[in-house]
């Protein structure tokens, strides 16, 4: 057997034994999946719409070629862009038979490809892989004598990745930049230098990133016809998912591979509709002109869509019937293959805090209809709009995850959990596991040693996200049977253990129990029952620094994919202003004009409960009417949701008590761990500051204090106001403290009427 240049020799992989059953992998494929599964030769594109079966598609295609003998698995190679897409394809892969076949990321498979080779090729040490860019492209400004704040330094980085991955020098940069039509953070002649500092920092410290794997891999190939030759001679069969997303360089390193004439067996697969990363180099043109460069290619096009009722895919075609430019002309028109649903319901707020609050009210009401948390997701345009959410969540004890956070496998629960299976899995007469009746219940049965039972505990802590991650082990486990016994066969602890180690090694975590929190581009290839679209004003979406034709298109390609994650409910939601009591004077977004019924053509807009939007009518009973909120130092109207929240401008200077904020922290503390809960929970550090900048001496003037609900006033407002005094609360259970008078109903509207909640600052997804 030929070594494998990535490493990733799988021991159950059998290659010596001619295939069998073949027919049996196309059983279940729509007449579309088919024709893709069995186009195994020549240069294949599929354009596949959302919800589609992409992916049901393209693993049967390479496995139907192994088990009928037209590929040899340890010869094909497909790549994707994320860890966990990888993940899935292998295991989808694994479950059809077909072991053996590589399924990586591009970086993943470059990386392994060039520290094979870099011995031969280049010599000397293989360089450090450098992680993060951020503190160096810190340093590189730095030597160029350039002083640069840190919410800055995220887009010069960004900025320097984008100029990489399209193949761009720093001596080329400004002159690329004009040619593209983008924004640079910085004056471009400063970017310009702080790329060529970067690049030189990296070499004088032997340190490579992520776009010099794919950059010194493509330059070696090019290079080295031999090694170029080694690598063709190995992989014959590509297959790349999500071509929309290829950047110029990772369209340079497929090449390369391929060897760049067609001769390669090269399947892409994509839908220009979904391109929304084109702020990192990724172009839909390689896709929409595939059949240009290859003139005789196999075209399938999967349009029935297994995801979304007719409701859902209704709008979303709408979305698409009025856009713009090259990829418009390429869109897909969907086909639902689901049953009726309910229609999309839109909803106008007047302040963003009463979108958040009402949203959380939402989803609390869907969840008692049966829906589960962890198949409801909000989504964002921007990361910074997800706290008011997470507080909105919060207060109502509903368990949530926000996307981007810390790895499913990399818990500590789910790290020890793994060393307890694994222990359980290696005994030969576990008394734990022996009478177990099935792999779900041997599972439990060895988490019980560490506490977990059948039944959540109450609230939404630290505590209840422990279960919900241990928990997720046990549905596991439970669906790993399932689809062992669907294909005839047997399982076991050991095989189940195996099942998350391959998981952890791809990062291809199981669902955990809680309300998603994400922004739109990271719900990319996700899919929920139900969604909640928030956010929708103009400004917002399209974003306020999208002003090309093709950068709105974007923004719409954007929402699209949003409306495409939801499988049966969708509500789309926007307010009117950014804080309570400010002016009304935002408008929907205008992708939704003519879409929402009443509304118009494009272009028209409608106020809250005509045109079928609801206009949230719980908003006047949460909400009084406001004033705007004043700096309590230079007296300036505040507008930034931080300002808001400390009731000062961010220049002005700061009054705060600073043992007083150390008193509150250790409260905060100790009530989080009383409640199992995290310490935001109680309040966030930004409310912590309010308070302690503007110490309140009664219920109504701390009611004023934003992050300060009624709910958290009744809860622990007594506690607050004698740490304000210098006193320490009584331990819980004591009772013969005298209460705080509670202010009068008039006292709590007329002082609650400047508070707001929304401190998120607003910067743009990256």
């Amino acid at each position: 057997m030929q070594e494998d240049l990535l490493g990733f020799d799988d021991p159950h992989a059998q290659y010596g034994h001619a295939p069998v059953g073949a027919d049996a992998v196309l059983a279940g494929l729509d007449p579309e999946q088919r024709a893709v599964a069995t186009a195994l030769h020549g240069p294949v594109c599929v354009l596949a719409g959302a919800g589609t079966g992409k992916t049901r598609a393209i693993t049967h295609r390479i496995a139907y070629g192994v088990r009928s003998g037209v590929y040899h698995p340890a010869q094909v190679l497909a790549v994707t862009f994320t860890a966990r897409a990888a993940g899935e394809m292998r295991g989808r892969l694994r479950q059809l038979g077909a072991d053996g076949v590589q399924a990586r990321t591009f970086h993943s498979a470059a990386l392994r490809q060039l520290q094979y080779f870099w011995p031969r090729a280049v010599g000397g040490e293989f360089p450090r892989l450098l992680e993060r860019k951020v503190q160096l492209v810190a340093e590189a400004a730095g030597r160029s004598g350039l002083r640069v704040q840190r919410t800055e330094l995220r887009d010069l980085t960004a900025e320097i990745e984008w100029a990489k991955v399209t193949q761009v020098v720093p001596d080329d940069y400004p002159a690329a930049l004009a040619k593209s039509g983008r924004e640079a953070p910085r004056d471009p002649a400063e970017v310009s230098r702080v790329y060529a500092a970067y690049e030189a920092a990296k070499q004088q410290r032997n340190v490579i990133d992520f776009e010099d794997v794919l950059l010194l891999t493509a330059a070696i190939l090019e290079e080295r016809p031999e090694v170029a030759e080694r690598v063709r001679s190995q992989y014959r069969h590509f297959t790349v998912d999500e071509y929309q997303d290829v950047s110029p360089l990772q369209q340079r390193l497929l090449e390369q591979w391929t060897g760049g004439d067609g001769g390669a067996s090269l399947c892409v697969v994509g839908d220009a509709s979904q391109t929304i990363y084109s702020f990192t180099g990724a172009t839909p043109d390689h896709l929409l002109n595939f059949r240009h460069r290859h003139p005789g290619a196999t075209v399938v096009k999967l349009v029935r869509d297994y995801r979304s009722t007719p409701q859902v895919v209704h709008l979303a075609n709408g979305l698409l019937a009025q856009a713009r430019g090259q990829a418009a002309q390429h869109r897909l028109e969907l086909v639902s293959q689901r049953e009726p649903g309910p229609e999309p319901v839109y909803r106008e707020y007047q302040d963003e805090p009463t979108e958040a609050e009402s949203t959380a009210r939402l989803i609390r009401d869907l969840l008692g209809t049966g829906v589960r948390a962890s198949e409801v997701a909000v989504l964002f345009r921007t990361n910074s709009q997800s706290e008011v959410y997470e507080q909105a969540l919060a207060d109502l004890g509903i368990a949530y995850q926000l996307k981007g956070a810390e790895r499913f496998f990399e818990r500590p629960e789910v790290r020890e959990a793994g060393v307890l299976l694994k222990g359980a899995a290696r005994a030969a007469d576990d008394p734990l596991t022996s009478g177990a009746p099935d792999l779900a219940a041997q599972v439990r049965a060895v988490l019980a040693t560490r506490g977990f039972a059948a039944t959540p505990p109450a609230g939404s802590g630290a505590v209840r996200e422990r279960w919900e991650s241990l928990n997720a082990l046990v549905r596991l486990a439970e669906e790993f049977e399932a689809a062992r016994a669907a294909a005839g066969e047997r399982t076991d602890l050991a095989a189940y253990v195996a099942e998350l180690d391959a998981r952890a090694a791809a990062q291809h975590a199981p669902a955990v129990e809680g309300v998603t929190l994400a922004s739109l581009h990271a719900a990319k290839g996700l899919e929920w029952d139900a969604v909640f679209l928030v956010g929708l004003s103009e400004g917002t979406l399209p974003i306020i620094y999208a002003k090309t034709d093709e950068q709105i298109e974007e923004e719409r390609r954007l929402l699209y994919v949003g409306v495409t994650r939801a499988r049966r409910f969708l509500t789309l939601s926007w307010s009117l202003s950014r804080s309570p009591g400010g002016r009304a004077s935002r408008k929907p977004t205008r992708f939704l004009d003519g879409l929402r019924p009443g509304s118009g053509s494009p272009g028209a807009r409608t106020r809250g409960g005509r045109g079928g939007v609801e206009p949230g009518a719980e908003r006047s009973a949460a909400r009084r009417a406001r004033g705007p909120v004043k700096c309590r130092v230079c007296d300036r109207t505040l507008t930034e949701g931080r300002e808001i929240k400390l009731r000062r401008c961010e220049d002005c200077p700061s009054t705060m008590d600073e043992a007083l904020y150390e008193r509150l922290r250790e409260w905060r503390s100790v009530k989080a761990k009383e409640q199992g809960a995290p310490a935001y929970v109680v309040f966030t550090d930004a409310t912590l500051t309010a308070i302690a900048e503007d110490v309140p001496g009664s219920l109504a003037e701390l009611s004023r204090i934003s992050g300060v609900g009624a709910m958290k006033l009744d809860k622990y407002g007594a506690d607050v106001l004698l740490l304000c005094a210098g006193e320490s609360p009584e331990p819980v259970g004591e009772t013969d403290r005298e209460p705080v008078p509670a202010p009068s109903e008039g006292e709590v509207e007329s002082e609650a009427g400047n508070k707001a909640e929304n401190e998120a600052e607003n910067s743009p997804e990256k």
